[in-house]
């Protein structure tokens, strides 16, 4: 018979591994860097990944935040980045918000003061959301994509 430490460790790690395997949101916080150059910022949940790039100007880092979650069927991913401490101060020349794993149902998008873009100002395909070059007024504050999970019939 097995000693009860080995018996309980091992169970607490199947328990973890279990408590991964089943994971249905993440939150990370990420900086936003001004400077013009392009940058990227992606995480991955299951077979779903959000890429968010974007070209910033002014200001200094700004902490901004990507959630990324499932509903309880897995059958939608929800994929936000925002600000969480409000008003951005940084003037975006480009952003572009990238899934795989399923492909968009909808999708909106805010300047500042949590007020929508509007819709000439950015396009929507079936696996991203992008600034549209002549009309975007180059304040961001939020996105969020609805995605409709790829599955395979059986």
């Amino acid at each position: 018979m097995a000693p009860p430490v080995l018996v309980g460790t091992v169970l607490g790690l199947l328990c973890v591994v279990g408590a991964r395997a089943e994971e249905t949101s993440i939150i990370e916080e990420f900086d936003v860097k001004p400077g013009g150059v392009e940058n990227a910022y992606t995480r991955t949940l299951g077979s779903f990944s959000c890429k968010f790039t974007y070209a910033a100007q002014g200001g200094t880092n700004e902490k901004w935040q990507m959630t990324i979650e499932m509903n309880e069927d897995k059958q939608y991913f929800f994929c936000t980045i925002w600000r969480p401490l409000g008003t951005s101060y940084l003037f975006f020349l480009k952003f572009k918000v990238e899934v795989t794993g399923g492909r968009i149902e909808f999708c909106e998008a805010y300047s500042q003061e949590n007020k929508p873009l509007k819709k000439s100002e950015y396009d929507v395909t079936d696996t991203a959301v992008s600034h549209r070059p002549d009309s975007f007024s180059a304040s961001l504050y939020k996105i969020s994509v609805v995605t409709k999970c790829d599955r395979e019939e059986l």
